[in-house]
């Protein structure tokens, strides 16, 4: 009975655990998320130009500068989370994001305080971006460290708490565009949904600050530490570079699918901003259901084999789906092409954390899985929604976000396979 009833404790006290991880994760990407959307409105209050492709580039621009800064703040929490304990590191990041927050929130129009105004929204996004470089790094591993055998359906909560993100960003950015008017929105109504972060935010905070620690990690503190091989510095990178190769199908299609799709559709497609959002949104509850099945299942077969179908099913599906949207741009066409896509990479996303995790020790696997992470962000991420809007004005191909999702499929897939033959 007694250990019937410590087993019930421990259970209960690992979802608790997952929950508060969780949480914080997606209030902390909250922020992230609706500067994306919010792109073109914040082209025009603080970058404006006069040329409305000009401002778009300088908004998107100013989207992906700080994740210039993000290996830095890999760097310096990851490493701190090894060292420290990943709950110091999880409660750091949600402070650091809520002081950027505030900047971008309460920051006058560039008509109000001319070119201060953008240098204080670069600041606020340098901010975030540092704090956003340690997040990934030190959820991920904390979640994963909940169950050696179960890391797949742990680890995948990195994600699916992403996809509440998107759900709640996307669903507030919907409830604006359909109750304010444009005027209204450019004035003042944009910087709604980062007061309401501001509110929130609070409760992340205080919720990771009364969070228990890694239960693995305490243990690896208590044990011995053994003097690290003369390879081990060496295997550390070649882990990073694996990593980084394994992220890039996932940022790519995170950033072009669910942040800048939505933009797409009402710069390119000329559909409403409410269907667009709407479109993301829907796309956004499917990967919530399949990421959590997909780390699951990955638990119980063989989880490279089951990222590769995934990505494999992405890289053949992406071009006939886009070149279908294009032919005849529709709500309904928009949404089948995120329903695809999202059931289709959560195969490959939903047990990504668990793979990572699995590529590097304890000892250093927040560093590792951070650094590795947010190097893929700065070189196929961040910059995708400057990329492809340069991309499309120059070429006057709207399939250019296709083509860029098959290329970090692709990417990932030999990252993928590379780590295979290194098991056999």
């Amino acid at each position: 009975m007694i250990s019937t009833s410590s087993d019930a404790g421990k259970g209960r006290s690992t979802v608790y655990n997952i929950f508060i991880a969780s949480f914080g994760n997606a209030l902390e990407w909250f922020d992230f998320v609706v500067y994306g959307f919010f792109a073109p409105v914040i082209a025009k209050v603080f970058f404006p130009t006069g040329d409305q492709f000009t401002s778009l580039l300088l908004a998107t621009a100013s989207f992906g500068v700080p994740f210039l800064i993000r290996p830095l703040g890999a760097l310096v929490i990851g490493r701190y989370a090894d060292r420290a304990g990943r709950k110091p590191a999880l409660t750091l990041t949600v402070l650091l994001m809520l002081v950027g927050t505030l900047i971008i929130a309460l920051t006058p129009s560039f008509a109000t305080i001319g070119v201060f105004a953008p240098a204080l929204v670069v600041l606020a996004r340098f901010i975030q971006g540092f704090s956003a470089g340690g997040e990934f790094g030190s959820a991920a591993a904390y979640l994963t460290e909940q169950s050696t055998t179960r890391r797949g359906y742990f680890g995948s909560w990195q994600f699916a708490s992403q996809s509440v993100t998107s759900i709640l960003a996307a669903g507030v950015v919907w409830a604006i565009y359909a109750n304010f008017t444009p005027a209204e929105i450019q004035a003042w109504a944009w910087r709604l949904p980062f007061l309401f972060g501001l509110l929130i935010g609070p409760v992340g905070l205080v919720m990771r600050r009364f969070m228990r620690e890694s239960e693995e990690f305490i243990a690896a503190k208590r044990a011995p530490k053994p003097e690290p091989p003369r390879t081990a510095t060496a295997g550390l990178w070649r882990g990073i570079l694996a990593t980084a190769g394994l992220v890039a199908a996932g940022t790519v299609s995170a950033y072009v699918l669910i942040l800048y799709l939505p933009t797409f559709a009402i710069t390119q497609l000329h559909l409403p901003p409410t269907l667009a959002q709407s479109s993301a949104t829907i796309g956004a509850v499917l990967s919530l259901l399949a990421l959590p099945l997909a780390g699951a299942l990955s638990d119980r077969v063989n989880r490279l084999r089951l990222m590769q179908t995934g990505l494999v099913l992405t890289s053949v599906a992406i071009l006939p789906l886009f070149a279908w949207l294009l032919a005849n741009p529709s709500f309904p066409r928009l949404l089948v092409c995120q329903l695809v896509m999202a059931l289709t990479l959560s195969l490959y996303t939903g047990p990504l954390p668990a793979l990572m995790a699995e590529v590097f020790p304890l000892r250093q696997r927040t560093f590792g899985m951070s650094v590795g992470y947010n190097l893929a962000v700065v070189v196929f991420g961040g910059f995708s929604p400057m990329v492809l809007t340069a991309l499309i004005h120059e070429t006057n191909s709207d399939m250019a976000p296709a083509w860029y999702v098959l290329m970090a499929a692709l990417i990932s897939i030999a990252s993928i396979s590379s780590i295979a033959a290194r098991r056999k």
